[in-house]
């Protein structure tokens, strides 16, 4: 058996640190399956062909945001485990989770690759791109259980603290995609089709991987083909931490799909250009992902410890640290968003479009740095309902309201529909800050009632 990364004890920045880097290179890898794809199909193709890629990554891109909300309940129920010195049961809560996506990907397989089109239409993809968003939409479907393996294995990556091994993996499988993007796109002219496959090829050769470098290093826990099954206990508790998650994480995506659809009713052009700027963004977004996620498992193990002081301070490590970095790609974005929209597209009104559309997502980029380690403590703890709540407040009363808002606004301006995403999550920060403060007295009356017998006990 291999040893975990333990997190409960020692200094918390420099370990904290060190978990979040290997995660946020996993994150950019795993970003670059799609930003390949639309920046091959950018430099062979037309504008079309670049709309139906960015419209149909951000359809897949809910359904990854569902899985891996999802195996968020089997990072922290793991980590807590781990905390709790109870590891003997990590096979257990291991099983649980194999069993429960596969079923999960066999049901996101049939019903993506169904409605691939229903879904095209509802997104309002243009006439030009909307047979080729299909295409790529049904051909990435037909890959979703490697989606789903992929992110099984991940969260009992992070959730036992390796955050090296997910690297290593979608390294190579990077790697992979780039190639297959070249030659499927490039040498053999298969467009939107040949990067769809390509996405595939790399996710599975991420998937196989995994499974060689976890047979050849080990568990920190004991684990059979006999733990997997549903069992009622674990299963059941995966499903009320991870679904809030998931629920919350495809929501958020679902009103980031209906910016989309009404940016898709201004025209190609502006279809195109947030496509770019969004895919673009998805990068810059990677800090405070890393910092969130790497958070949620840290929080786990201290909470599963008992050491609730220490995970605040880790969150707090965290959100400055995610500053740092927020204000120099918030300064990059808000001035050079051009520049950065010409890596994925030729075309000056597209890389106009983005650029106007980056401006927007340059003041959340500073915000997101507070917001996402708020999402990544607050998952740690076991409050996944409330993470689902206050996403679901910020996407539906806020970020769509005022997204259709702008769009109405004369003269149109992508500038005016992106400062809908700020202001979401301005509103989901105060929310936070709520609940931090409600937590942090439970807390003290917690930490109060543990101390009072210790104290009578002394001399």
């Amino acid at each position: 058996m291999k040893r975990t990364g333990s997190f409960i004890e020692g200094p918390i920045l420099t370990p904290l640190l060190r978990f979040t880097f290997p995660v946020l290179l996993a994150l950019f890898l795993q970003a670059m399956y799609g930003a390949v794809d639309l920046m091959v199909v950018g430099q062979f193709g037309q504008p079309a062909d670049v709309s139906a890629v960015s419209t149909g990554s951000q359809v897949m891109h809910t359904v990854t945001c569902l899985v891996t909300g999802l195996s968020m309940g089997a990072t922290v129920l793991l980590g807590q485990k781990l905390g709790e010195g109870r590891s003997e049961e990590g096979g257990q809560v291991l099983g649980s989770a194999i069993a429960l996506f596969a079923a999960v990907a066999l049901l996101l397989t049939g019903a993506m690759v169904w409605a691939a089109s229903p879904m095209a239409r509802l997104m309002q993809a243009p006439a030009e791109a909307f047979a080729q968003t299909v295409t790529y939409v049904r051909i990435c479907s037909g890959g979703a259980v490697f989606i789903v393996a992929y992110n099984v294995l991940g969260a009992m990556f992070r959730g036992i603290g390796d955050s090296k091994t997910p690297l290593l993996t979608v390294s190579i499988a990077c790697v992979v995609n780039i190639v297959g993007d070249l030659v499927l796109v490039g040498a053999c002219g298969l467009g939107v089709a040949g990067a769809a496959l390509a996405t595939v090829l790399a996710q599975a050769v991420s998937v196989a991987l995994s499974l060689v470098f976890t047979a050849h290093r080990g568990l920190p826990f004991s684990f059979s083909r006999q733990d997997i099954r549903f069992d009622p206990q674990y299963t059941g508790r995966i499903l009320r931490l991870g679904a809030p998650v998931a629920l919350q994480d495809v929501l958020v995506s679902v009103s980031f799909l209906a910016i989309a659809a009404i940016v898709n009713g201004l025209g190609v052009i502006a279809s195109a250009g947030v496509g770019v700027a969004e895919k673009l963004c998805g990068f810059i977004m990677l800090v405070p992902s890393a910092f969130g996620q790497s958070l949620s498992a840290f929080v786990a193990q201290n909470i599963g410890a008992g050491q609730r002081s220490r995970a605040k301070k880790a969150m707090l490590y965290g959100m400055g640290a995610s500053l740092c970095c927020g204000v120099v790609l918030a300064w990059l974005t808000f001035f050079h968003g051009n520049l950065l929209a010409g890596l994925f597209a030729r075309d000056a009104a597209v890389i106009k479009a983005a650029a106007d559309y980056l401006r927007a997502y340059a003041i959340d980029t500073l915000l997101t740095s507070i917001l996402f380690c708020f999402i990544g403590y607050f998952n740690g703890r076991g409050n996944t309902t409330f993470v689902m709540i206050q996403g679901i407040v910020g996407a539906f009363l806020v970020r769509i309201p005022v997204s259709l808002f702008m769009s109405r606004l004369e003269p149109v301006s992508l500038f005016k529909v992106g400062l809908a995403t700020p202001c979401s999550s301005l509103v989901q920060i105060a929310l936070f800050l709520g609940c931090y403060a409600f937590t942090a007295a439970q807390d003290q009356k917690l930490e109060t009632a543990e101390r009072e017998p210790w104290e009578q006990n002394c001399p």
